[in-house]
């Protein structure tokens, strides 16, 4: 990671950075940012390793796309031209040794996204877990609200098929990625803390590291922060914000010190629902009722984060809450990829213990009585799977089977005896098979799984591939 990149100043409009060059442009955010780029009329060009959906869709829209990176990607492009880097992106990389070599100006892909933001309305969404979603359920409320939103989430929502647009509203809504540090680039002026855990801990070196930095983007905030009074990690945040910074610190949750709580959350099949209450807001005293069509209790509380965010924004509270309710999800996250034989196979971006255990959870909520739940988790990041293998076994212990596969490297060299076998081996009873063949799972799969069984693919990786295959396996196996 180029950490040079990742000191705040303040944003160059897009309009001023030249043609743009995305090394790294398949990414969710980079994607999106380019998007928006190519939708003002921007140059784009960007480059990536593999070919993608993504990546045909930016041609498409006129992006000069190249599968590789090589310093000959950056065409004529010069002094006064940008090259906006991805935090995948290594020193030694040859498009920035070129953009370098010719004086271009190198950004990171926060700060290009600050651009973009530039004289709009910014929420922010940050935390550990629920970025995505919580991102997804507020651009859907704003949408409905007529706000005509800019946004760039870090997934694609159901909605609009689309994981950004640039939108002609005053609005803009964004996923603040703290894995790196580079949420620190971002001014918005609505902030949302969803929570404060340890993750990431090949940047950073304690969760004492992380919620400092939490607190630092908090300070940078204008007028609201917005944290959940349940989370320890938010809390400490909170707590530390409200005495010092000119913006306001409002909390949500179940905790009875919450400005919004919600309460009755009853978590059944695929949807979630709760009543939600505030003593003051800019509508006075409000309640309303909350229901979404996503399942876990945690997605309460994501839900609630967006009704509060929004209300705090301006928007009636009965116009958000139906909003709400018009919500169908963003890719990856519980996305249903099909049925057969009775089994219904999901898909999870889940990869950190605490987003195992929840989807996990909501996976229960969904079998039917006699139904299992039955996990596939594939591991992200060398340095996660070693710190954290206990806990993801632990959290696989909730399934009632589970199915390890090798561990996906991102943007990590293996580290030896480092495998996906220390957390099938830390799943309680046994019960875990590991797979070092991905190949091997759609056999298992259609041996095992039963009627009424949920099967649940998950990891940030290329996991999200298995779930047609599953799918068809299961359809073929009594012919």
């Amino acid at each position: 990671m180029l950490k040079s990149l990742i000191t705040p100043t303040d944003p160059v409009p897009a309009g001023r950075l030249g043609r743009v060059h995305f090394a790294g442009i398949g990414g969710a955010g980079m994607s999106g940012i380019a998007r928006i780029m190519l939708a003002r009329g921007i140059v784009v060009s960007g480059s990536d390793a593999m070919p993608s959906a993504l990546l045909d869709d930016l041609s498409a829209h006129g992006a000069r796309v190249h599968i590789g990176h090589a310093s000959a990607n950056l065409g004529e492009l010069a002094a006064g031209d940008t090259l906006v880097l991805s935090s995948a992106i290594r020193p030694d990389n040859p498009e920035l040794a070129e953009a370098t070599r010719r004086g271009m100006r190198v950004i990171h892909r926060a700060a290009a996204l600050a651009s973009v933001m530039a004289g709009r309305r910014v929420t922010a969404v940050a935390g550990t877990h629920g970025k995505t979603t919580t991102t997804s359920m507020l651009t859907t409320v704003l949408r409905a609200c007529g706000a005509d939103p800019g946004y760039v989430i870090g997934g694609v929502l159901n909605e609009t098929g689309l994981g950004a647009e640039d939108g002609a509203g005053l609005d803009f809504v964004a996923e603040a990625d703290e894995s790196d540090g580079s949420f620190l680039l971002l001014t918005p002026d609505v902030a949302v803390i969803t929570n404060v855990e340890a993750d990431h801990l090949d940047n950073y070196q304690s969760l004492a590291e992380i919620e400092e930095a939490f607190v630092t983007f908090g300070s940078r905030v204008s007028s609201l922060v917005l944290t959940c009074a349940d989370d320890p990690g938010a809390a400490a945040v909170a707590a530390r914000l409200e005495p010092v910074g000119p913006q306001r610190v409002r909390r949500y949750g179940e905790s009875s010190g919450a400005d919004y709580r919600l309460g009755d959350v009853r978590s059944q099949g695929l949807a979630v629902s709760c009543s939600v209450s505030a003593g003051r807001s800019p509508f006075g005293e409000i309640s309303a009722q909350l229901t979404v069509h996503v399942p876990g209790r945690h997605n309460a509380l994501n839900a609630t984060a967006a009704f509060a965010a929004a209300v705090e924004l301006g928007f009636a509270p009965p116009r958000v809450a139906a909003a709400l309710a018009a919500y169908r999800g963003a890719r990856r996250r519980m996305e249903l990829k099909g049925e057969a034989d009775g089994v219904r196979v999901f898909d999870s971006y889940a990869h950190h213990p605490t987003e195992l255990a929840a989807d996990l959870r909501a996976a229960r909520d969904i079998v039917n009585a006699s139904g299992r739940v039955i996990a596939i988790f594939q591991p992200h990041l060398y340095s996660r799977t070693r710190i954290f293998a206990g806990d993801f076994g632990t959290a696989l212990g909730l399934a009632d089977e589970a199915v390890v596969l090798d561990v996906y490297a991102a943007r990590e060299d293996p580290e030896p005896g480092v495998t996906g076998g220390l957390v099938a081996d830390a799943v309680p009873g046994g019960r875990a098979w590991f797979l070092p063949d991905r190949a091997q799972a759609a056999p298992l799969i259609a041996r095992i799984a039963e009627p009424g069984d949920v099967v649940l693919t998950m990891g940030a990786g290329d996991v999200t591939a298995l779930g047609p295959q599953l799918v068809e396996a299961i359809r073929r196996r009594h012919e």
